[in-house]
């Protein structure tokens, strides 16, 4: 049985990654977490199945399917049981990698979009810094034309696939008295010289997920780099953002759900004076409330994603998408916590991961704040 938005096609996709998932990943996800990184292999792995790619056209190696597809691959990919992989993956698929096929040249689209798709470079995104994180148009990397190409100097933070990145899409200043009009896009690789990884960051949750901090320093990089045209990066990014949280949007809740779906289950074996804990009033309550808020978010997400596969460009939508599921995820894995009472914070019971890979979702992408502003602002005022 299908369920709008999604037809029998993205059943069957969805079928075949959940297999994957649960056969491939879900059992690693204890040794990645502690490991505080997943294998490149993972990313060979799911080029090969094809689902790096699956909305992009078929000549760069894509599937041809529809942004729902998408859609599919991050909720499916919240049963990995690591939310740090799923990001990690999310940024390849859905963050790193879309502004190259839509800004892109055609040999920019050879040399990084195929292998990308592929699964055999592994891009990373360049666009926070230790003073600008939501803040796109304060950005203080510059990228200074000179003979040959660009030189690129500054520092990004907070880089999900920094330390294993083979290329990055970066977001630098080209002129500095332009305002977010001085902003451009570049395509650049790893190895390149003056590209440094200072360091990788310890973070609450999101452990399997490397996150680096990244220096430029007179990183020379060819006219080629430029990604679109010059001063139109700030567009181009605020562009990629919404696709950013319109994912992230679809597996937070997803992933409230698997947490949702486990307490349940605890609440069905667990016993107190003498009956299951889910026979209760209070109990049932909390999951009857889950369950419903669960519900409202997650339809909000697909009516937004219904409506960037039909291209549109409900940046209202997925601001309010955003918003909602973030707080809801949080709220849902806090309740489900609660439920499992002491195990819950135990480290020994996954809950406690989801609990603190769930808080990220009000930070990442965009504030919670910030998505009030958006949505503010488009209401007018």
């Amino acid at each position: 049985m299908t369920r709008w938005p999604f037809t029998e096609e993205h059943e069957q996709l969805r079928k075949s990654i959940r297999d994957f998932v649960e056969a491939e990943l879900a059992p690693h996800a204890e040794e990645w977490e502690e490991a505080s990184a997943f294998p490149d292999f993972v990313f060979e792995r799911l080029g090969e199945l094809g689902y790096l790619g699956l909305a992009y056209p078929e000549e760069y190696g894509g599937g041809g399917g529809d942004y729902l597809c998408n859609v599919v691959l991050a909720e499916e990919m919240t049963r990995c049981n690591s939310a740090g992989l799923a990001m990690g993956v999310a940024v390849q698929t859905d963050m790193a990698v879309p502004p190259l096929y839509k800004f892109g040249s055609e040999e920019q689209k050879r040399r990084y979009l195929v292998p990308a798709v592929a699964g055999r470079k592994i891009f990373c995104l360049g666009i926070s810094e230790p003073d600008a994180g939501s803040d796109v148009a304060g950005i203080k990397t510059t990228a200074t034309k000179t003979d040959g190409g660009w030189l690129i100097n500054g520092r990004k933070t907070f880089i999900t696939n920094g330390a294993r990145a083979h290329a990055m899409t970066l977001v630098a200043r080209t002129d500095k008295d332009a305002g977010h009009q001085g902003i451009s896009l570049f395509v650049v690789d790893t190895d390149t010289d003056g590209f440094r990884v200072e360091k990788t960051l310890d973070k609450v949750g999101m452990h399997s997920s490397d996150t680096a901090e990244i220096t430029f320093t007179d990183m020379l990089v060819p006219d080629e780099a430029l990604l679109g045209k010059e001063g139109e990066g700030f567009y181009n990014i605020s562009w990629e953002l919404q696709g950013e949280r319109l994912i992230g949007a679809a597996g937070a809740i997803a992933g409230a759900r698997r947490s949702m779906e486990a307490a349940l289950a605890y609440a069905k074996e667990r016993k107190t004076f003498g009956k299951p804990i889910g026979r209760h009033q209070a109990v049932r309550h909390a999951l009857a409330d889950m369950a419903t808020e669960i519900e409202a978010a997650q339809q909000l997400v697909y009516s937004a994603a219904w409506k960037v596969a039909n291209g549109e460009y409900p940046v209202r939508e997925i601001s309010m998408a955003k918003l909602i599921t973030g707080e809801v995820a949080w709220k849902v894995v806090d309740k489900a916590l609660q439920l499992f009472g002491g195990y819950g914070y135990s480290m020994e019971f996954p809950i406690q991961r989801a609990w603190r890979d769930a808080r990220l979702i009000r930070i990442g992408g965009g504030t919670d704040e910030i998505m009030r502003e958006v949505i503010g602002r488009m209401e007018g005022l």
